[in-house]
């Protein structure tokens, strides 16, 4: 029988990241071989990978690089199976060497075919299942190029990264602050001019079918109903919509006794609290039309304008779960 070392364990340990049981195990049904020793490990994964094929990988780590240059930005998500695991410093840190080679991949299948130290990352993801003894999954890939790109990660479990049409002074602090609205508010799309108008519709139909069903309950309990908006998108609000929005603000004023003569200092609240109950679809979905998360007072798309000549000319955000 091969003596194997305790040296010979801890360099098969460093290598693979295995129990030193296990690494041991490895290396005396390999006599002693350190790459057979390696096969071993890599067998046993592919064995607990088999048998949790089926389990679900919402826990794990999310994490965003950014190129050198910034103009190139990822974000990634390694799942595992339990939030134990996603939170332990070695899996964290596999996370993030996987993103660094994500950097030089523009598809999910090529960083699964990426080189990981003599091995692909595909198959360092299946050893590091018999490793850890939990399914691993490299369950998103994102990637954005501009002429700057920045990102905001969300303690691993969200990542997000933002490109801007230009690099203008203080623009750190803008990509943080947009990638950080990304993370909180789960922006779909840029702005409400994305809408298909089919998808408006629908979502107008559906929005507004369950608000009076609220109602009725609401109704039932004798409490103030929810406001049933005729729109739910900029996209809908035409300029006849706007100037019989208008007409019917100031009947409005007229029935209430208001002089005429203060209409004018009363009517632009009117119309924006107008705009805001008939443009819910656009506060949640479009991220340039979004209140913006440090200022009420304003969306994003002024907040972005407010640096300069620049634009916000994509993102992306990916997630656990």
């Amino acid at each position: 029988m091969v003596k194997i070392t305790a040296a010979e364990v801890n360099k098969l340990r460093q290598a693979t990241g295995a129990g030193m049981m296990d690494c041991k195990k490895a290396l005396v049904e390999a006599e002693g071989d350190f790459d057979k020793a390696i096969d071993v490990l890599r067998k046993k994964g592919q064995k607990v990978a088999e048998k949790r094929a089926d389990r679900e990988s919402s826990e794990g780590a999310a994490v965003a690089k950014i190129n050198a240059d910034s103009t190139v930005g990822i974000a990634i998500v390694l799942g595992c199976e339990t939030d134990f695991v996603g939170k332990n410093d070695s899996f964290v840190a596999l996370a993030n060497d996987i993103a660094d080679l994500a950097l030089n991949c523009n598809s999910k299948e090529e960083v699964l075919a990426a080189d990981f130290g003599g091995m692909t990352v595909a198959d360092k993801l299946v050893e590091q299942t018999g490793v850890i003894g939990e399914k691993i999954d490299l369950n998103a890939f994102e990637r954005l190029e501009a002429p700057y790109v920045g990102s905001y990660v969300h303690i691993n479990k969200i990542a997000a990264i933002v490109g801007f049409s230009a690099k203008v002074d203080n623009v750190e602090e803008l990509a943080k602050d947009v990638a950080m609205q990304i993370a909180s508010m789960g922006a779909t799309t840029l702005s409400y001019k994305d809408f298909d108008p089919e998808f408006i519709a629908s979502e107008t139909e559906a929005r507004i079918a369950v608000i009076e069903k609220d109602n009725e309950e609401l109704a039932r309990l004798g409490k103030t109903l929810k406001n049933v908006p005729q729109y739910i998108s900029m996209a809908q609000l035409t300029p006849e919509v706007m100037a019989k929005a208008e007409e019917d603000a100031k009947a409005e004023l007229k029935a209430e006794g208001k002089p005429e003569q203060i209409w004018d200092k009363i009517l632009p609240g009117k119309m924006q609290r107008f705009v805001s109950d008939n443009t819910t679809l656009d506060q949640e979905k479009c991220l340039l039309d979004q209140t913006f998360i440090k200022d009420e007072k304003i969306n994003v798309a002024k907040y972005v304008s407010s640096y300069g000549d620049v634009e916000v000319t994509g993102f992306k955000r990916v997630a656990l779960g």
